[in-house]
C-alpha cells in the first residue's frame, strides 16, 4: 500500500513540552486516514509537519514522494496540498463576505478570473452556501464557517487534504453534512488522500485508516474493526482507552450513572423566563425557558456559538439580561446579591484560575473570595485536594498542569464555598476519555451523594446521554427539553444525535448541497505534478491578492480607519498648537520703590510688548516671594528708590528683575528678554535727552531672521509634526495588521499556500502605504488651510518625499512585526521604536550635526532625519526637487533595505 505521508524518528519539542516522540508512521494514500485521541497528544503537530507549516526538527517526512525539509520541494508541492487548521474558521476572515473569502484563496492560488469565478460558483453550489455568499464569515454560524474553510482550502483541487479537528463545536446537522460533502468530493477525486484529526470517536469509526495517539506517540495504527478486534471492544471510545499505558488505565472503571432518586422536588434550582441578549444587532439567546430541578444533571447540548454560555452567564448574574428574568432558588438574579452567589459555583469554558499560584495557593485563595472562616479554610482546602486527588500537585503552579487534572482542580475551586449549584460550562472539552469519565464520576457523586444540582454546557453526545435531562439549543433557541431516552424514542430516531438532527432539519430546514461536475474549462489540469500556470517565485496576481485582501480589512475596520486619518489629525493640532517655543503671555508686576515718571515709563516700556502681561503691582517684598511662588508671576521687576536721578545724572541704574527658573529654557528667553528691553530704554532715553549712553560698544550687530521672519515655533513644529506622524502611524498600522494574523491565526494562510514572503509583505504593506499617503494630504492641507502654514515650495517634491518615506516607515512596521507575537507588544515596540528616534535623534530639536556618539549614528540612519530637512525646507525654505535630491536619494533607499531585513526575519514555517 502506498504511502501518501511518511515519518521516521520525528520528535518535536516546545520549550521543554515533547509535542511528537520519535514518531514512526505511514499514512496510505489514497484513503480517509484519521488521527484519534484528545488534545495535547501531538495531532496538530503531526499534520502540521505533514503540511509544511511547521519546521521538522528532528526525523524525516515525507510527503507526495518528497522530502519536507526541501524548501524548493516545499513550494512545489504547496498547491498540491490543501490545510484547514484546527479552530471555527481559523484560516477565514471574518469582516470579509463568504465570496471575498473564496476569491482571495483563488487569487492566491494565482486562478485567473474566469476560473476563479467559476471554482467560487461550484464550492457555493456544492456546500448550500450560495444564499450567503455576501454575508460577512464572522456572522456565519459554526457549520457554515467550517463549510467555507473547506471550501477554501478545495479551491485548487488540491491531491492530499489535511483537515484538523474540522468539526469540533459543530452541531451534529452540520458535521453530517460536512462528512456527506468529503464523501462526494472523494468520490468524484477518487485519488485524493484526507488527512483528518478527530476528539470524536464516532465519526472516526467511519474512516478507512486510524491511527491512536497519546504523549506524542502512536498507540496503534489501522482499520478502526482492526482496533476493535485488536482491543476486544464494540466502540473506539473504549477501544482508545485499551490502548493507553496500563498505568493509565488501571484504576479505570466503567462509567455507571445511577437513577436520580425520587423525592419531592419543591422550588427549582433554576427557572429561566424568557431570557433575551442581544449584542448589538445580533441576537444571541431568543427567549430561552426550562426549569432545572434540585439535585439534577442537566445537560445544555449544541454547537459552539449556539448560545448556551451567554445564558448561563445571565443564569449566574455575570451578564445581565436584556429581556426575560433569572430565577435561582425562588429568588431572581441580582448581581449585587452576594448570598445568592455563593450558593453557585461556577467553571468556564476556558481554564480561568490563576496559572502563577500553585494548586493550594489557587484553592486558599478561592476559600477566602468566598469568605470562608479562616479557621474553616485548611481543612476544607484539605478535602479537595484530597477529594479530587490533588495531593501529588499541591506545589505545583496552575499553568504547568495536565488539562485532565486543570479540569479537577478548576471542579475543586467551584465547590470550595460548599455551593448548592454547580454550573459548568463545556468542563471536558478537548480532555482524553478516562479523565473525562473521572470528572463525571465526581459530578455523579455529588449529584447523588451530596444533592448538588449541575447544569453542565457540553456538544459531545455521549456526554448528554448521562445527564438526567437535557435541552438541545441552537441559534440561541431551546429547541426542546426532556430526558435523553425520551428525546430519542419521541421520533423513532434510536440515538440522541438522530433526534437533535431531526430538531436542527425542522428549525433550519437546510438541505445539504449537491457537488455539481466540474466544467472541462476549469478542471485544473496537472502536469508533471505542478499546476499549470503556476509560479513558486513571484505572481504579482498573488501580491496583490493579498493587497486587496488586506485593504478590504481596513475599509471595514472602523477603528483601524479612525486611527490612522482622524487621530493624526487630532495630533497634528495638538503637536502643531500645543507644544510651541513660543514665549508669550509673560506675565510680570513691578515692585516700584522709586515712583517717579521715569520708573513708570519703564514698567509702561515692558508692558506694552507683546511678550508680557501686566500684573497688579507689588507693594511689598513678601509679596514679591508669595506671588512668585504661587506662579502667578513669571517676572517681577524690582526698580530701587533713586533710579530717575541716576538716570537724570547720567548713569545707568541698576534694576533687579526676578525671573522664575523652574523652566530653564523659558526662564533663559525671559531673561534675555528683559535684557534687550532695558539696553533699549536707556538708549531711548539717551538720544532723547541728548546724552550719551554708559559704556556703549564699539560695534554693534543687527541679526536678521531668514524663513521663518515672524519668529512663530508653529512653522516649526508643523512641518516636524508630519514627519513623526508618518513615521509613528503607519509602521503601528502595518505591525498590527501582521501580527494581527498571527494573533487569529491566519498567518497559517503564508505557510500553507503557494503565496510567497516577499508577495506576503508587499502586499501587506501596499494598502497602508495608500492609506498613508491619503492621510498626508490631510495632513498638508490641514496645516495650509485650518493651521495657516504656508507651502512655500514644491508640493510634488514633498509629495515624492511622502511616498518614499511611509515606504520606509511602513517597511520599518514590517520589521517590528517579525519580533512581536502580540499586537499590545507590537504597539507599545513600534512606537516606542519610531516616537523617540523621531524626536531625539532627527534633528527636530537640535541638529544631528551636533549628535555625538550612539545618538549621531541613529540620525545618520533613520528615514525622519531625511524627511523632516524635505518638509522644512519645502514648507519654510521654498525649496524645489534640484535642492533636496540628495535627500529624496537616500530615502529611496531604507524602503528596500527594511523590506530585505523583515524578508530575512519572516519564515515560511513555523517552529
Amino acid at each position: 500500500m502506498s504511502a501518501v505521508a511518511s515519518l521516521t524518528g520525528v520528535t518535536h519539542q516546545y520549550g521543554e513540552t515533547r509535542a511528537l516522540d520519535d514518531v514512526t508512521v505511514s499514512l496510505p494514500a489514497g484513503q480517509m486516514v484519521g488521527l484519534i485521541g484528545p488534545d495535547g497528544v501531538g495531532k496538530s503537530s503531526l499534520l502540521a509537519l505533514v503540511a509544511g507549516v511547521r519546521r521538522i526538527q528532528t526525523g524525516e517526512v515525507s510527503v507526495l514522494g518528497g522530502d519536507m525539509r526541501q524548501s524548493r520541494f516545499r513550494s512545489r508541492t504547496c498547491p498540491r496540498i490543501a490545510y484547514m487548521p484546527q479552530g471555527l474558521g481559523k484560516n477565514l476572515y471574518m469582516t470579509l463576505s463568504v465570496f471575498e473569502n473564496l476569491d482571495f484563496f483563488g487569487r492566491l492560488f494565482a486562478q485567473g478570473p474566469d476560473e476563479r469565478m467559476a471554482r467560487i460558483a461550484e464550492l457555493l453550489d456544492g456546500t448550500g452556501l450560495t444564499p450567503f455568499r455576501d454575508r460577512p464569515a464572522g456572522q456565519l454560524s459554526g457549520g457554515m464557517k467550517q463549510k467555507l474553510g473547506l471550501c477554501c482550502a478545495l479551491i485548487h483541487d488540491p491531491d492530499l487534504l489535511i483537515l484538523d479537528e474540522p468539526t469540533t463545536g459543530v452541531d451534529p446537522l452540520s458535521r453530517r453534512q460536512f462528512w456527506r460533502l468529503i464523501d462526494r468530493l472523494r468520490q468524484r477525486r477518487p485519488g485524493m488522500s484526507v488527512l483528518v484529526a478527530t476528539a470524536y470517536m464516532s465519526e472516526a469509526q467511519q474512516f478507512d485508516w486510524l491511527a491512536a495517539m497519546d504523549a506524542g506517540r502512536i498507540l496503534a495504527t489501522g482499520r478502526p474493526d482492526e482496533l476493535l478486534s485488536q482491543t476486544g471492544t464494540d466502540n473506539l471510545d473504549d477501544a482508545f482507552i485499551q490502548l493507553l499505558p496500563e498505568r493509565k488505565r488501571a484504576d479505570h472503571q466503567t462509567l455507571v450513572v445511577p437513577p436520580r432518586p425520587e423525592h419531592n422536588d419543591g422550588i427549582p434550582a433554576i427557572r429561566a423566563e424568557g431570557l433575551t441578549r442581544r449584542f448589538g444587532d445580533f441576537l444571541a439567546v431568543d427567549n430561552v425557558s426550562f426549569e432545572i430541578r434540585p439535585g439534577e444533571i442537566f445537560g445544555f447540548v449544541g454547537s459552539n456559538g449556539c448560545g448556551k454560555t451567554t445564558t448561563m452567564k445571565m443564569l449566574t448574574g455575570l451578564l445581565p439580561a436584556n429581556d426575560g428574568q433569572a430565577v435561582l432558588f425562588g429568588q431572581p438574579v441580582d448581581s449585587s446579591d452576594l448570598d445568592i452567589r455563593k450558593r453557585v459555583g461556577f467553571m468556564s469554558q476556558g481554564f480561568s484560575l490563576y496559572t502563577e499560584l500553585s494548586v493550594r495557593q489557587n484553592l486558599e485563595l478561592h476559600a477566602r473570595l468566598f469568605h470562608l472562616p479562616p479557621t474553616e479554610i485548611p481543612q476544607r482546602v484539605a478535602e479537595m485536594i484530597d477529594q479530587f486527588n490533588l495531593g501529588r500537585y499541591e506545589s505545583t503552579l496552575a499553568g504547568e498542569l495536565a488539562l485532565g487534572i486543570r479540569q479537577r482542580l478548576s471542579l475543586a475551586v467551584a465547590l470550595i464555598h460548599h455551593p448548592d449549584m454547580l454550573i459548568l460550562d463545556e468542563p471536558t472539552s478537548g480532555v482524553d476519555p478516562i479523565a473525562r469519565d473521572d470528572f463525571w464520576q465526581q459530578l455523579i457523586r455529588l449529584s447523588r451523594e451530596d444533592g448538588v444540582t449541575i447544569f453542565v454546557s457540553t456538544h459531545f453526545m455521549n456526554e448528554a446521554e448521562r445527564c438526567d435531562r437535557i435541552a438541545l439549543m441552537h441559534a440561541g433557541r431551546v429547541l426542546a427539553v426532556d430526558s435523553p431516552d425520551a428525546l430519542a424514542a419521541a421520533h423513532g430516531s434510536g440515538s440522541l444525535e438522530e433526534a437533535f438532527i431531526y430538531y436542527l432539519e425542522q428549525a433550519d430546514g437546510t438541505p445539504a448541497g449537491k457537488l455539481a461536475p466540474r466544467p472541462p474549462s476549469v478542471s485544473g489540469v496537472r502536469q508533471g505534478g505542478a499546476v499549470r500556470g503556476f509560479s513558486s517565485v513571484f505572481s504579482l496576481r498573488r501580491l496583490l491578492g493579498y493587497a486587496r485582501r488586506e485593504m478590504l480589512e481596513v475599509r471595514r475596520d472602523p477603528v483601524r480607519l479612525t486611527f490612522a486619518l482622524a487621530g493624526s489629525l487630532l495630533l497634528l493640532f495638538v503637536l502643531g498648537f500645543g507644544i510651541s517655543t513660543d514665549v508669550e503671555n509673560i506675565t510680570f508686576s513691578a515692585f516700584d520703590q522709586d515712583h517717579t515718571p521715569a520708573s513708570r515709563e519703564y514698567i509702561q516700556n515692558i508692558a506694552g510688548s507683546r511678550y508680557f502681561t501686566r500684573k497688579p503691582a507689588i507693594e511689598h517684598p513678601n509679596d514679591l516671594e508669595d506671588r512668585m511662588r504661587s506662579g502667578e508671576l513669571s517676572l517681577a521687576i524690582e526698580i530701587p528708590p533713586g533710579f530717575g536721578r541716576s538716570l537724570r545724572a547720567g548713569r545707568s541704574p541698576e534694576v533687579a528683575a526676578w525671573v522664575d527658573g523652574a523652566m530653564p529654557t523659558r526662564a533663559e528667553t525671559i531673561g534675555g528678554y528683559v535684557t534687550g528691553m532695558h539696553r533699549d530704554f536707556l538708549a531711548r532715553h539717551a538720544l532723547r535727552t541728548g546724552g550719551q549712553m554708559a559704556s556703549a560698544p564699539l560695534a554693534d550687530v543687527q541679526i536678521r531672521f531668514r524663513y521663518n521672519q515672524d519668529f512663530k515655533s508653529l512653522y516649526a513644529m508643523v512641518p516636524a509634526t508630519l514627519a513623526i506622524l508618518l513615521v509613528m502611524i503607519p509602521s503601528v498600522l502595518v505591525a498590527l495588521g501582521v501580527v494581527r494574523e498571527k494573533e487569529l491565526g491566519s498567518i497559517t494562510n503564508l505557510y500553507a499556500t503557494p503565496v510567497t514572503r516577499l508577495e506576503f509583505l508587499l502586499g501587506k504593506q501596499l494598502p497602508y502605504i495608500a492609506v498613508s499617503m491619503v492621510n498626508f494630504v490631510t495632513l498638508v492641507l490641514a496645516s495650509v488651510w485650518i493651521m495657516e502654514v504656508p507651502l512655500k515650495g514644491s508640493f510634488p517634491t514633498l509629495a515624492l518625499g511622502a511616498l518614499l518615506y511611509v515606504s520606509a516607515t511602513t517597511g520599518l512596521g514590517l520589521l517590528m512585526s517579525a519580533f512581536a507575537r502580540t499586537q499590545i507588544a507590537a504597539l507599545f515596540g513600534t512606537m516606542i521604536a519610531t516616537l523617540l528616534p523621531a524626536e531625539s535623534f532627527s534633528g527636530m530639536n537640535d541638529p544631528v550635526a551636533s549628535l555625538e556618539g550612539p545618538g549621531a549614528i541613529i540620525g545618520q540612519f533613520y528615514p525622519t532625519t531625511y524627511f523632516l530637512n524635505i518638509c522644512r525646507g519645502t514648507f519654510t525654505k521654498a525649496l524645489g526637487f534640484q535642492d533636496l535630491q540628495s535627500e529624496l536619494l537616500i530615502l529611496a533607499l531604507f524602503a528596500p533595505v527594511l523590506i530585505l531585513i523583515s524578508l530575512m526575519l519572516l519564515k515560511k514555517q513555523e517552529r
